[in-house]
């Protein structure tokens, strides 16, 4: 796995947009599932199972819990997180350090507000998932794996009205997801 790679620059970001913005608004092709087993470990799947009280099947966010409620229990509506394949692509430089951004699921697919707000169901594989109104926001750890102004890049006006950080969503439809799979909206 490359670990190691140059931040990329806020101008350097900024040129990337552009092909962001090219991505598919109706339909969208799951790219990479990652799970996360344990606190900063990753397993890159092929394959996996979504459950409608577990999330992704042998992932930790059940037992991380969250800083969002009130006894630190996990949120529901943040079962899943999701990014797009072209903002990582561009933060991350190579595809295998993809996993270290810490989502779930990267698809190729315009996942700005406007085009699927919370409330949008998707059909993913044989499940369902909901974008829910949870924000999805970089962290200390994002910054220090894919420099300040990534941060700065995601967390900017046009990068929280296109989230490109990413969106949060939770099962409706248990289901089986596949690399490759169509992302479509119901």
């Amino acid at each position: 796995m490359i670990i190691d790679a140059r931040h990329l620059t806020r101008e350097e970001l900024d040129a990337g947009l552009d092909r962001i913005r090219l991505a598919p608004r109706d339909e969208g092709t799951l790219e990479l599932i990652v799970r996360r087993p344990q606190r900063d470990a990753r397993e890159v799947l092929e394959e996996a199972t979504l459950c409608t009280t577990e999330g992704l099947v042998g992932d930790n966010w059940r037992t991380r819990g969250s800083s969002r409620t009130t006894d630190g229990s996990s949120h529901s509506d943040m079962q899943l997180n999701i990014m797009s394949a072209r903002v990582i692509n561009l933060l991350a430089q190579a595809k295998e350090r993809w996993p270290m951004a810490g989502d779930q699921l990267f698809v190729d697919m315009d996942l700005s507000a406007q085009n699927i707000p919370p409330g949008t169901r998707l059909a993913l594989g044989s499940a369902v998932i909901e974008v829910t109104n949870q924000p999805h926001t970089g962290c200390r750890k994002f910054a220090a794996r894919f420099g300040a102004d990534a941060l700065k890049f995601v967390s900017s006006p046009t990068g929280r009205e296109l989230n490109l950080r990413g969106i949060n969503a939770r099962v409706v439809q248990a289901g089986t997801i596949r690399v490759g799979d169509v992302l479509k909206k119901l």
